[in-house]
């Protein structure tokens, strides 16, 4: 009998589940066994599997998370042998890495070894090369948006502007929607760095148009012409990330200072990648899902599955790989590619800043 394996790796996303669901359901019908790897990588590194029926990913489809559980593990070129190793010495036929950018690049690590991949795009940032969009980025956009909707109310009562944090690495797409659908009046983006002039100009300018508040919407990875992004420590992960994190507060400082207007910040956090997943996300990631499955069963391996238009595809992994510098030790390494918000979106937004 063939076997499916899957893991789950990098951070928690709405849709998970229901791409594991999918995946098991389309296997099982043609006969194949599936099983499921335990904490992303590091559960293959130490062989830690178990089967999935039918039963077991029945009623998963609306829920947060992941069975399978994840981890953020980077494994070494020799714990790399050792993935090749168990999943042959397991029987697996394919292996399905549910995944972002460093769980896409190590499953085009053990591609190259000849371990048969199909890699499926997940992150709630929607910034993955080769892919229209990711799952998991609408449920954020729905509770981003949801939140800016809320704080339009208390800032207005307290004549306040409210600095809200939104996640997003290198890519502000969470920030760039939930800031338009919620009615922000600024929205700052990693992609285009700002003065603080310019933005405290928005607001003065609102203010002097007897608007006595205003909502920024920023995401994470934002920097002040000139600055770097702001950190929460210096520690760096295994992949070499920093952990991102206080933008808001000090954007909150620096605007308060600046325009005399009493200001607080918001920080949405993990809520944004936590919960159920909208109806789109499901049908997104059920799809993506089915078709892992399918691309897996017909031997296409070494792909991703893509959304382009209204079609889910594959396309070749490899190529979506680039070279980057690792901070965590200054050498170049590969690494999936980004996807980043385009000029002309980032001008729609501006027509309602102030």
């Amino acid at each position: 009998m063939k076997k499916i394996a899957m893991l789950t790796g990098g951070g928690d996303c709405p849709g998970l589940n229901a791409v594991i669901r999918g995946v098991t359901r389309r296997a099982l019908a043609e006969g194949w066994e599936v099983v499921g790897f335990r904490n992303g990588w590091a559960g293959v590194i130490k062989n830690d599997s178990f089967p999935i029926d039918r039963a077991r990913v029945a009623g998963i489809l609306h829920l947060g998370g992941t069975i399978l559980g994840t981890s953020r593990t980077n494994p070494t070129d020799e714990q790399l042998d050792l993935i090749a190793n168990n999943l042959k010495a397991a029987g697996v036929t394919v292996l399905v890495a549910i995944g972002g950018d460093d769980t896409l690049s190590v499953a085009s690590r053990i591609h190259k070894r000849g371990v048969p991949v199909v890699g499926v795009p997940k992150t709630i940032d929607n910034d993955i090369a080769g892919t229209d969009q990711t799952f998991g980025f609408d449920t954020a956009v729905n509770i981003a948006t949801e939140a800016i909707d809320r704080l339009h109310t208390t800032a207005e009562a307290h004549s306040r502007v409210l600095v809200v944090e939104i996640m997003g690495r290198q890519a502000g797409w969470i920030a760039l929607y939930s800031g338009i659908a919620g009615g922000a009046d600024v929205v700052l983006l990693p992609e285009f760095p700002q003065t603080l002039d310019s933005i405290c100009e928005i607001i003065k300018k609102r203010q002097a148009n007897g608007k006595n508040f205003s909502i920024v919407a920023v995401a994470e990875g934002f920097k002040l012409e000139g600055e770097k992004e702001v950190l929460q420590t210096d520690k760096l992960d295994a992949f070499g990330h920093v952990r991102l994190g206080g933008v808001a507060e000090r954007l909150c400082k620096l605007i308060e200072d600046k325009t005399g207007i009493e200001s607080r910040s918001v920080v949405l956090g993990h809520t944004q990648r936590g919960g159920t997943p909208t109806a789109y996300d499901r049908v997104l990631s059920t799809r993506y899902g089915v078709k892992a499955a399918e691309l897996a069963i017909s031997g296409q391996t070494g792909k991703l599955v893509s959304l382009r238009g209204q079609d889910v595809i594959g396309v070749d992994l490899d190529p979506l790989i680039t070279q980057v510098i690792d901070k965590k030790t200054g050498k170049p390494k590969m690494r999936m590619g980004n996807r980043s918000v385009s000029k002309e979106l980032y001008d729609l937004a501006k027509v309602f800043f102030g």
